[in-house]
């Protein structure tokens, strides 16, 4: 299909009616900012997931030990003398850990060479002991339930036995003790109450809806709701109260914005908790210790917070006062007294503080990168764009140094999912390219989270269709707004973004002088067919959704809408890159794509890392990665490029064909 070139003045009509400023008119000449290393960006940040113990007396964050991010401990009223309490040496921690209710004990997870298979493990504060909890190998484990009733024991899910199904399973963090609570046969996941018993189960049906079942006293199940499949995205259900007579959770049903209400269990009376009028409520802020909600989170351009708890306000109200920046709790003591907050911000570090309810004062206590103090950074702004059917596209735009109100390259960075969304804030991806010189558009494409059902499910069988147009239209918008020059715009994009960097480089070749496409879906039939097996319960809302590989019309979509059917239009130059160890969109996605690529004579350059899945864990490999795109992007762009140097050492990356198209590539 030929791009759509739309008129820059009937844009400039769509964007006034949705409201969108144009706040890049009119940018001052400026010089060229100094060139900054891509360590800056892409290492490890200095702190991460910054939390407070359950009794307000420890901190904990996340930090790299020779490059690795490990667990940090301090005091609370002495941060400078923290400790490390892991010492992985070969992988990144997760980001996600959890204090018992010791205040002795942190639980944290570990995998693979990107297997997904997380495993489990305390560390003892004092003793220095780890133990581990759940299986080492092949596993997927995660934290179930957490309360200060049993302070040496959590309930964890994991899928040894059969691992399409996640068992709970009730481990003692000390000992490692481990008994089985439920054994789970039929539901995708169960929902937990204090007193770590199985309250409901979730399953889905063969159209996509989700059937959540209410375990009776006698051990059998009732019907208790329906979640509708257009309704999933939306629908959350969060948490019992402390008494277990109350469950709260984010809904959409009978709306389209999803709300936070409270259901009575024995009347199921729905209360209304907190909504927003332009946005999803997407994130609940949950005093876990009492088990209430306290605060709501929209996001639609910038976060929006609602109070829900009448001390919240003031909470809120005082981490506005502390500084800018778009807030999010991390953590609080048992006794509410004591919050760890993270600041979000686009054009500085992000910066972690402590709150004191008691004092109601806010304390800094760590900048995220430490780096990026005084760094010429661009502001990221959100925009809106108007899709041809009319549909209001938010994004973000960052603009380099060097827009003047003239033509500058333009990079078009697009999410994965595709059921995820981009947000505001510090971005590697769009300061590192704003630095080299290019213009950055981030567009949350029809089915993007977080903008209402109606928004998601206008993408239902939309995949390299509509979901595609929204992308060309961005880049039409970009054009028309005199900053993007034509001839030269490339396409980032990884996973679901790969899919649609490929379906780019087969659909819309025209508009695109370059493709990278970062472990992304080339054939939707092989992809459907390789998933890894605890997709399998919900595996029916992808074949509503997207389409039914067991039925003729269904496989004949999906073949229509995958990029290696219509090979015949790629032209372009593209980098292919592919963690080999990815068990979501598996190697073969990327190498039957190049295969084809290069019969057809197609400037292709694939690269591979052999300790990688789904993503770059290993800072090394995310080094190299960036490198090799830089470079790729430089030749076909015209901006600006540090030279690969040493960003290569100690990277699985191996060059499997094409390195003489990418400089410096292949020495």
């Amino acid at each position: 299909m030929a791009a759509v070139r739309i008129d820059r003045r009937v844009f400039l009509r769509g964007a006034a009616a949705l409201g969108g400023a144009l706040p890049f008119a009119g940018y001052a000449q400026t010089a060229q900012p100094a060139l900054l290393p891509r360590k800056i960006f892409f290492d490890n940040s200095d702190y991460g997931s910054v939390q407070i113990s359950p009794d307000g007396r420890t901190l904990s964050w996340l930090a790299p030990v020779n490059g690795v991010r490990n667990l940090f401990v301090a005091p609370r009223e002495d941060p400078a003398a923290a400790r490390a309490v892991t010492f992985a040496t070969d992988r990144n921690l997760s980001s996600y850990y959890r204090w018992a209710y010791t205040s002795r004990h942190l639980v944290y997870f570990q995998e693979r060479d990107g297997d997904e298979n997380w495993r489990a493990s305390s560390v003892d504060l004092d003793s220095g002991a780890t133990v581990l909890l759940t299986p080492e190998r092949g596993v997927r484990a995660r934290i179930q339930e957490v309360d200060r009733k049993f302070p040496t024991e959590m309930l964890f899910s994991h899928n040894a036995r059969d691992r399409r199904y996640m068992d709970l399973y009730r481990i003692n963090i000390e000992s490692g003790d481990v008994r089985l609570l439920f054994e789970n046969n039929e539901f995708a996941w169960c929902v937990t109450d204090s007193e770590f018993q199985v309250r409901l189960g979730l399953r889905f049906a063969a159209n996509g809806n989700c059937e959540v079942l209410e375990r009776r006293p006698d051990g059998g199940w009732q019907p208790f709701l329906t979640i509708p499949i257009g309704d999933l995205d939306g629908t959350q259900l969060l948490d019992f109260s402390a008494d277990g007579q109350t469950l709260y959770l984010q809904d959409t049903r009978d709306r389209d914005k999803a709300a936070l209400f409270a259901i009575d269990m024995a009347t199921r009376k729905a209360t209304l908790l907190a909504a927003d009028d332009e946005a999803d409520i997407v994130h609940t802020d949950l005093d876990f210790a009492r088990r209430i909600p306290l605060a709501a989170r929209a996001i639609r351009d910038r976060v929006r917070w609602h109070a829900v708890d009448p001390g919240a306000a003031q909470d809120l109200t005082d981490l506005a006062a502390f500084g800018p920046g778009d807030v999010e709790l991390t953590a609080r003591s048992s006794d509410a007294r004591y919050a760890t907050a993270f600041y979000e911000r686009d054009t500085e570090s992000g910066e972690y503080a402590l709150l004191d309810r008691e004092r109601r004062s806010v304390r800094s206590l760590f900048k995220q990168r430490k780096a990026l103090e005084g760094l010429p950074l661009r502001k990221m702004q959100p925009v809106a764009i108007p899709a041809r059917d009319g549909l209001r596209l938010n994004g973000y735009l960052t603009l380099p140094a060097e827009a003047d109100g003239g033509k500058v390259p333009m990079v078009l960075a697009i999410h994965g999912g595709p059921y995820l969304r981009d947000v505001w804030g510090f971005s590697s991806t769009h300061q590192w390219l704003a630095n080299r010189g290019y213009a950055v558009l981030s567009v949350n494409y029809r089915g993007s989270t977080g903008f209402g059902k109606a928004f998601v499910t206008a993408a239902d069988k939309e995949w390299g269709g509509k979901m595609h147009d929204d992308l060309i239209d961005a880049v039409d918008w970009a054009v028309g707004q005199g900053f993007a020059d034509a001839k030269r715009i490339g396409f980032f994009g990884g996973s679901y973004g790969g899919y649609s960097a490929l379906t780019a480089a087969t659909k819309t070749p025209e508009v695109f002088a370059c493709i990278v496409d970062v472990f992304g879906i080339s054939n939707l039939v092989t992809f459907m067919a390789t998933i890894p097996p605890y997709w399998g319960p919900w595996f029916s809302i992808w074949k509503n959704r997207l389409a039914d590989p067991a039925t003729e019309e269904g496989r004949a979509f999906l073949i229509e809408r995958s990029p290696l059917t219509h090979i015949d239009r790629a032209v372009r130059p593209i980098l292919i890159a592919q963690g080999m160890k990815d068990v979501r969109v598996v190697a073969a996605e990327s190498e039957q794509m190049v295969s084809a690529l290069k019969t057809r004579g197609v400037p292709v350059t694939y690269i591979t890392f052999a300790d990688e899945g789904h993503g770059f864990a290993r800072p090394e490999n995310r080094m190299a990665f960036y490198a090799v795109t830089e470079s790729f992007l430089a030749k076909h762009l015209g901006g600006r490029m540090q030279a690969i140097g040493e960003d290569f050492k100690g990277s699985s990356l191996k060059v499997e064909t094409g390195g003489e198209l990418v400089p410096g590539l292949n020495g």
